[in-house]
């Protein structure tokens, strides 16, 4: 598996930046590739959300919260991703008190690219890359929806 991993300091509360990170249904609220998010369980948030995000480009996959950490930490699968150069991804994501009224959020992503060695070397370099811009772009929608109230 490839990682990419992002972290940034938040001037709020680890409760507030949870409080939106837990909102797993309203993902297009803070990432702006995210044009749109479809329910796909009765569980809204927590263990067991599932959701499907479609993206500006046209494209979609299925993510599910596969580990939940209540104001601390999520584990999320991604699947049904046959548009995208990639066998499978895990997006992990943590809030931890970093002062008074300031937290920080470390977003990481763990996944596997198609396309054999050729995949390996896109995936290591170019699509490293691009998936370390996407994670900052979630950060810093995170960080602007927090400080916006």
């Amino acid at each position: 598996m490839i990682q990419a991993q992002r972290s940034a300091d938040i001037k709020a509360t680890p409760e507030a930046v949870w409080g939106e990170l837990s909102r797993f249904m309203d993902l297009a609220d803070i990432a702006p590739l995210v044009a749109s998010v479809d329910a796909l369980s009765e569980a809204s948030t927590g263990l067991g959300a599932k959701r499907r995000c479609h993206f500006d480009n046209g494209t979609s996959l299925v993510e599910e919260a596969i580990t939940w950490e209540d104001g601390r930490m999520m584990e999320v699968r991604m699947s049904e991703m046959d548009a995208m150069p990639l066998h499978e991804g895990v997006a992990k994501i943590m809030v931890e008190p970093s002062g008074i009224n300031h937290c920080r959020v470390i977003w990481g992503l763990n996944y596997r690219v198609k396309y054999g060695p050729l995949g390996w070397i896109l995936g290591r370099t170019l699509m490293k890359m691009m998936m370390g811009k996407v994670i900052d772009g979630n950060l810093k929608g995170l960080a602007d929806k927090v400080a916006a109230g």
